[in-house]
């Protein structure tokens, strides 16, 4: 059976491109129109497109449902004080049903005793059943959120943040802070976790390991309390050969809430100064594990893996997943490297600068999250990295953390050789630091720096390149 063509250019059509597009144009009337502010609301910005119902109405409609479910109640009354409403709009078309609203939703109505506000909440509200699932909505996405500062003070935020992490790991100022990924990511066991993070630990190039999320917790080959118990040992074996620099490992503990908690306990034990958890499939726990551990006297750093935060971005900007994500306490949160050609990793163009924003911009007492450049962050690319840091303000408040650059690199022999990969991209960074080669020109940087390599006999810099570029 032939495929109607139909069917065809459904499937070809470019949803990247029109959120380009859409995103564009959405943050050149955002910035337009301003803050829209209340001291008594949370403020949700929507890109609309309804079938029968004009942007303002789109917004009450969105108010009603997922406020108090009353269009008029009474004044001066507490009904009145949990219904949301329409605080501004703007229709892109004739028919005025295209555009953006602005809608307020009463702090009154989702704060605890305590005065708390929480991010499955903010998000349950606003980008609830009532905005992306009534059918007069043809297409709804949650752009922007303003939160009061009284209501913005209530949320931890990072324990450390950037600048944090760095001291947590004895970091020198200055000096790029690497990471990389334990590799292979499943199928091995606790006494071969010991023996990567050996390797990983006895290179001072990096301050920051972490397993990947194919290394489940619960796996009875490779249990969670004796891999972590392993690789702490790894690293105090170590610890004199890093020339007064720490390194924080982060086991993966992504599991049901009841038992993630249990998963937490087991690597603290075991002596884990930092963990890994997916934040996306199982919502409110990030904030469970940042107050949970508040007052131990040393709290693991969080890394927030963003695992499952692209199927939610045609709805919710990513940027706006991310400040949720800030706000509940993640020390560290991926976003994409600067590459030489498209990227292999969503976020990228205006959506990539505006997710990184979000994490680091000044916001009250929330510390900056320390953005993880990683997915495709290698030799030919670092450079690039570094330099876009720098340019932006970023400096010291990056990991460039690399995968399968350092652990992937194959010898002369065809085995994978992480001491190979790490030769490669010390080599990488002495041509930057040195100024041998600029990155001025990205889309010939590869073949600047592999003529660079040839002519300074960097061979490690030349098998990776090789390896990663053809």
């Amino acid at each position: 059976m032939q495929t109607p063509s139909s069917v065809i250019e459904a499937l070809c059509y470019d949803l990247d491109a029109r959120a380009n597009t859409l995103r564009e144009y959405v943050y050149e009337r955002m910035e337009a129109m301003g803050p829209v502010r209340s001291p008594e609301h949370i403020v949700g910005t929507y890109l609309v497109a309804s079938r029968s119902h004009t942007v303002a109405e789109t917004g009450g409609e969105i108010a009603y449902h997922m406020t108090s479910g009353v269009r008029h109640p009474p004044a001066d009354t507490l009904l009145a004080q949990c219904t949301g409403e329409v605080f501004a709009q703007e229709a892109f078309d004739p028919s005025g049903r295209m555009g953006l609203v602005w809608v307020g939703f009463p702090v009154r109505m989702m704060q605890s005793a305590e005065g708390k506000v929480y991010t499955t909440d903010l998000l349950h509200l606003l980008a609830g059943e009532g905005v992306f699932g009534l059918t007069d909505h043809a297409d709804v996405q949650l752009t922007r959120v303003e939160i009061p500062e009284a209501v913005l003070a209530t949320f931890p935020g990072p324990a450390y943040g950037a600048q944090g992490i760095r001291e947590k790991a004895s970091w020198p100022d200055g000096l790029p802070f690497f990471g990389t990924i334990l590799k292979p990511t499943s199928g091995i066991t606790a006494e071969e976790v010991g023996r990567l993070v050996a390797a990983i630990a006895a290179n001072p190039l990096f301050g920051f390991a972490k397993e990947d999320e194919n290394l489940l917790p619960h796996l009875p080959f490779c249990p969670l309390l004796e891999r972590t118990r392993a690789a702490r040992t790894a690293m105090e074996r170590s610890a004199g050969e890093r020339g007064g620099r720490g390194l924080l490992f982060a086991p993966h503990i992504t599991a049901p809430p009841d038992q993630l908690m249990t998963f937490l306990d087991a690597a603290l034990k075991a002596g884990a100064n930092a963990v890994m958890f997916s934040d996306q499939f199982v919502g409110g726990t990030l904030r469970m594990v940042r107050e949970a551990t508040a007052s131990l006297p040393d709290p693991p750093a969080i890394y927030a893996h963003n695992g499952g935060i692209s199927c939610r971005t045609r709805s919710i900007w990513r940027e706006v997943l991310d400040l949720m994500v800030r706000l509940d306490g993640a020390d560290f949160r991926q976003t994409a490297p600067v590459t030489t050609g498209p990227p292999l990793l969503r976020p990228n163009g205006l959506e990539w600068t505006q997710c990184e924003r979000a994490l680091t911009a000044p916001l009250g007492h929330i510390k900056p999250v320390m953005v993880a450049r990683a997915g495709g962050l290698d030799q030919g690319n670092i450079i690039l990295n570094l330099r876009d840091a720098a340019a932006r303000g970023l400096g010291d408040g990056v990991l460039y953390l690399a995968g399968s650059a350092i652990n992937s690199i194959k010898d002369s022999s065809g085995r994978p050789s992480p001491e190979l990969g790490s030769a490669a991209m010390l080599q990488a960074l002495e041509a930057y630091e040195t100024g041998r080669v600029t990155g001025d020109d990205p889309a010939a940087h590869v073949e600047e720096l592999r003529a660079y390599a040839a002519s300074h006999h960097k061979d490690a810099l030349l098998a990776a390149l090789a390896q990663r570029y053809g």
